[in-house]
């Protein structure tokens, strides 16, 4: 008489490595989730669609760039100290200031 003990477990004892295709698909999952999570936290989704898009990043200050989508077509814009928005050139003309209550104040250089 064998009195051995039937586990509930051993017919999946055969294959070492069956639980590495639900590492994979739980990686993958991740992955996933986490580009979703970057893009809405960039708010990025816009590049996505068909639509024209301009994003600003680091409004204001030296290393400001502007990103501008055009359907499939991307172009990228960084700021320069003597940025004028024209290949043509162009001169300053004076300096504007925004104020706490939403003015905005125009000052023209001499």
């Amino acid at each position: 008489m064998n009195s051995r003990r039937p586990f509930a477990f051993e017919a999946a004892d055969d294959d070492p490595l069956s639980g590495i295709a639900n590492l994979f698909d739980v990686a993958m999952v991740f992955a996933v989730a986490l580009l979703a999570a970057l893009i809405s936290y960039m708010k990025l989704g816009e590049l996505i669609t068909e639509n024209e898009v301009t994003i600003v990043k680091n409004p204001g200050k030296p290393d400001m760039e502007i990103i501008r989508k055009e359907g499939k077509k991307i172009e990228r814009y960084k700021a320069t100290r003597n940025a004028t928005g024209s290949k043509r050139g162009g001169r300053r003309i004076g300096v504007a200031y925004e104020l706490d209550n939403g003015d905005i104040i125009y000052v023209p250089e001499e």
